[in-house]
């Protein structure tokens, strides 16, 4: 039996006729950048993520770098992010002129450690200099807030929450994409609620920085033709709009089947030696974007090899953390600067995981792993 990591047909499947009227509409409607399918989707999303704003952004990239830009962020300052992330994340650090200051993360959560982030910011001058911090919530789990939020308060420093791989996720009580100053989302077709392409979205209850944004999308201007500042080209399109707000309605639903998958794979796993499921904090939610496990002793590399042998999809999300990666050699990070997520990075394993996956199939997959790591006495 082959098992995809993913497999987005089978969700358009059970959506087609939605879906397809849906692009239709807007095919037919001639109006394909922002506009009316736009705004819908836009008070749509503000509405289920529990904000006053929502801005439809070309890709999740744009939704930090544009973030940062409303934040005046650039040259000469710094900000602290997790270096286990997507490249994203600390790219656009880079290209908006600031230094990306990789933090370590948690064991078990694989999220930026609060400990080490204020332990960063004990140094004065660094302190002086870092004008955010940039914490992820990586895989559906929303990060440590309290702790980071109050680091934030000490230092003056504001918060921009990447939740590109969280939408949907609570953190005491509170939606993902509103315990920041802002919120950034991302819309890629591999996300819990995935366009047809790039899209991404920033959330936020600031009325002035909303503002702001929506005029940073569109090359800095209002009315069109009048600049008051340099912004970008970074629009949502129509027909990504139209399709976002079909599947909207069904996130929930989807977000509840993974949670299913990911409580089976946890029962099943449970006494695999050498696999170490996902950790879930007690007061907030994990949408399981992905379901990642450590593989313990240097064996992931050899399992995920069995595994593919066997038609089973996995993913390594992320194989080589950012401090370590050659265009951020200048910062002069060395292998043993972040220990916690170097460990991560050599031992996580994504497991198939979507609301679609069958009982059968995950078995299929546990099975071939507790077979893998046994030695193959069960074959």
């Amino acid at each position: 039996m082959n098992v995809p990591v993913l497999d987005l047909i089978r969700q358009y499947e059970s959506i087609r006729e939605e879906m397809d009227a849906a692009v239709l509409e807007v095919v037919r409607s001639g109006k394909y950048v922002l506009g009316p399918y736009v705004k819908a989707f836009e008070e749509k999303a503000a509405a289920y993520c529990e904000c006053a704003h929502a801005i439809g952004v070309a890709s999740g990239t744009d939704a930090l770098l544009l973030s940062l830009r409303a934040l005046d962020i650039g040259p000469g300052d710094c900000v602290i992010l997790p270096s286990f992330t997507f490249f994203a994340t600390a790219g656009v650090v880079h290209n908006v002129g600031a230094t990306p200051v990789f933090c370590d993360i948690h064991p078990k959560t694989f999220n930026a450690d609060p400990e080490h982030v204020r332990e960063l910011l004990g140094d004065s001058e660094l302190a002086a200099k870092t004008r955010a911090i940039i914490p992820v919530h990586l895989y559906g789990q929303i990060a440590d807030m309290d702790e980071l939020h109050a680091i934030g308060e000490e230092y003056g420093v504001a918060i921009i929450e990447d939740a590109a791989q969280a939408i949907g996720s609570r953190y005491k009580g509170a939606r993902a994409g509103t315990l920041g100053a802002t919120g950034c989302f991302s819309f890629y077709p591999t996300k819990n609620l995935g366009a047809y392409g790039d899209g991404g979205m920033i959330t936020t209850d600031d009325d002035e920085l909303a503002d702001r944004l929506r005029i940073l999308r569109v090359h800095g201007s209002r009315p069109k033709y009048f600049h008051r500042m340099v912004g970008v080209n970074s629009r949502l399109d129509a027909i990504q709009a139209a399709i976002l707000g079909v599947k909207l309605a069904h996130l929930d639903r989807w977000s509840a089947a993974r949670e299913a998958v990911a409580t089976r794979y946890d029962t099943l796993l449970a006494d695999v030696d050498g696999i170490v499921t996902p950790a879930r904090k007690a007061d907030r939610t994990h949408i399981f974007h992905q379901y990642t496990v450590r593989v313990a002793g240097g064996g992931r590399d050899g399992l995920r090899e069995h595994l593919g042998e066997r038609g089973i999809g996995t993913m390594i999300y992320y194989p080589k953390p950012l401090h370590l990666q050659e265009c951020f050699a200048h910062l002069g990070y060395r292998e043993g600067s972040l220990p916690v997520t170097e460990r991560a990075s050599a031992e996580v394993l994504s497991l198939p995981i979507f609301p679609e996956l069958t009982d059968a199939e995950q078995a299929v997959v546990v099975d071939e792993i507790r077979s893998h790591l046994s030695g193959g006495r069960e074959n």
